[in-house]
């Protein structure tokens, strides 16, 4: 039986606010006398918004570990496996991230190599709006030269712009494409400046030119062409397929599967165990 202990009238609704107090007794039923089951004393007050929750459950992994402590986040199996992975246009937020994760792998390990997986449409979104400086790509180049490890750079999906740029600056040999990626260069582009003086826009006129000049010396190292080429190609949106930037020298490969590199495009992968042993996990047998 179950009584409520404050009678309030109904009015239709209920307020998942309110927590109400119960006053549970045990049934008067033939399970009542069972030693087996537990019921409340008479008069226990159960706070139902303290039980009225699912209880938690633990899924075995297709390996049969069951982990003891919850998963570490998707980003953070990935910088385990030392892979950058640059999937958003280059806004501050996104250049301090990757940044951050190229200075703090190079002081997990100097010499084991860095792979930064690209799909970003740049300092634009996909309709071409501009949302972020030209100079968050020269940021993630900068910090790219400034680290001692291989930074290899794969193309899984677009690369605009300064995204392009930074696909093309992974070590030589090492700059690698997906088969059904896409790569386009095109000249920096200057946000709405709305009512300004005309020195004012002459001074941004010359900046702008000035990060233009950056990008063209940036990509006449990265793939060998002359600066003229570069800027003639560049007047209009210059799209590439994997083959296309193979021939234009954004890079190097085209991969298919791992035979295509000679081996995985990432770093080793813990297991289960592993995770638990570095999170201070110890096992001990279940006494018997």
């Amino acid at each position: 039986m179950i009584v409520l202990g404050k009678k309030r009238p109904f009015n239709g609704q209920l307020n998942p606010l309110h927590s109400f107090h119960v006053l549970a007794t045990p049934p008067a039923s033939p399970c009542a006398g069972d030693s087996t089951l537990w019921t409340p004393h008479d008069g226990l007050p159960i706070d139902i918004s303290a039980t009225s929750g699912a209880p938690a459950q633990v899924s075995a992994s297709p390996d049969g570990h069951n982990p003891k402590t919850p998963p570490p986040d998707l980003p953070s199996l990935l910088l385990d496996s030392r892979i950058c992975y640059l999937g958003m246009p280059l806004v501050p937020a996104v250049t301090e991230l990757i940044i951050g994760e190229l200075l703090y792998l190079q002081y997990r390990d100097t010499v084991k190599p860095i792979y930064m997986y690209i799909n970003s449409s740049g300092t634009t979104r996909a309709d071409g709006e501009t949302v972020g400086f030209e100079t968050e790509g020269t940021a993630i180049f900068d910090t790219m030269c400034y680290v001692k490890n291989e930074v290899q750079t794969v193309g899984v999906g677009v690369a605009i712009g300064q995204s392009c740029m930074l696909l093309s600056a992974g070590a030589r040999g090492k700059r690698f494409m997906l088969p059904h990626a896409t790569a386009m260069l095109h000249q920096p582009r200057v946000p709405p400046t709305g009512q300004r003086q005309a020195i004012e826009i002459q001074i941004k006129w010359r900046e702008v030119l000035a990060q233009k000049q950056a990008l063209l010396n940036i990509l006449h190292h990265t793939t060998g062409h002359s600066m003229e080429k570069l800027d003639k190609d560049m007047q209009r949106p210059l799209y590439m397929q994997p083959a296309d930037a193979l021939e234009y020298g954004i890079v190097d490969h085209i991969v298919k599967s791992e035979k295509d590199v000679g081996g995985a495009m990432i770093d080793e992968v813990k297991s289960g165990s592993q995770w638990d042993k570095e999170a201070g996990l110890v096992s001990r047998p279940v006494p018997s």
